[in-house]
């Protein structure tokens, strides 16, 4: 199949195309398994969860409105997947099992090198969860605040908060880290 955008791919999808839906499944993939791990998943309980969201974004493809958008609309299915998971299980979310999860989009303020991505992951495995999950969501899959707190059911002023305090968190934690080496 030749290289074609997610638009293209979603259009011959939703008329039933399954090639061209493991195309947008091997494109997409690997992103929403790291957003998985990094909101708190441990990497079999990520790559399950991502395979239930692709399910349901195959299931649901003729609904999707602006097929270009494909992996934002991925990205939230994921997220409401991992927060129905949290709910079935009755885990609160500052009691999700914390493991280190690297931030993919760190490339914030100079954060590209082996040693700061370390750094980092160290650092986000420091975070409550909930903060952890809003900090994440803001800077790694780039959703505002309102979509955080869409997707995530919490207060507008609480989702912010999280990310302000996560954000200066990381901010100080990794100073320190980089003042150390």
């Amino acid at each position: 199949m030749p290289a074609l955008d997610d638009a293209a791919l979603v259009a011959k999808a939703a008329t039933g195309d399954r090639a061209a839906f493991g195309r947008l499944a091997l494109l997409h993939g690997p992103p929403v398994r790291g957003l998985l791990r990094r909101m708190g998943a441990q990497p079999a309980l990520a790559d399950d969860l991502a395979q239930d969201a692709f399910l349901h974004a195959w299931q649901k493809l003729a609904g999707l409105r602006q097929p270009g958008a494909f992996g934002a609309w991925l990205r939230q299915i994921a997220v409401n997947i991992w927060l129905q998971h949290a709910r079935r299980r009755r885990i609160p979310m500052d009691a999700i099992e914390e493991s280190p999860r690297a931030l993919n989009a760190a490339s914030e303020g100079g954060m590209s090198s082996a040693a700061t991505r370390i750094d980092l992951e160290t650092a986000l495995t420091r975070l409550r969860p909930v903060e952890r999950l809003c900090v994440v969501l803001a800077y790694a899959e780039g959703m505002s605040h309102a979509q955080i707190a869409e997707a995530t059911g919490l207060p507008l002023g609480t989702v912010k908060s999280h990310v302000t305090r996560a954000a200066a968190k990381l901010r100080g934690w990794l100073e320190v880290a980089s003042v150390r080496c």
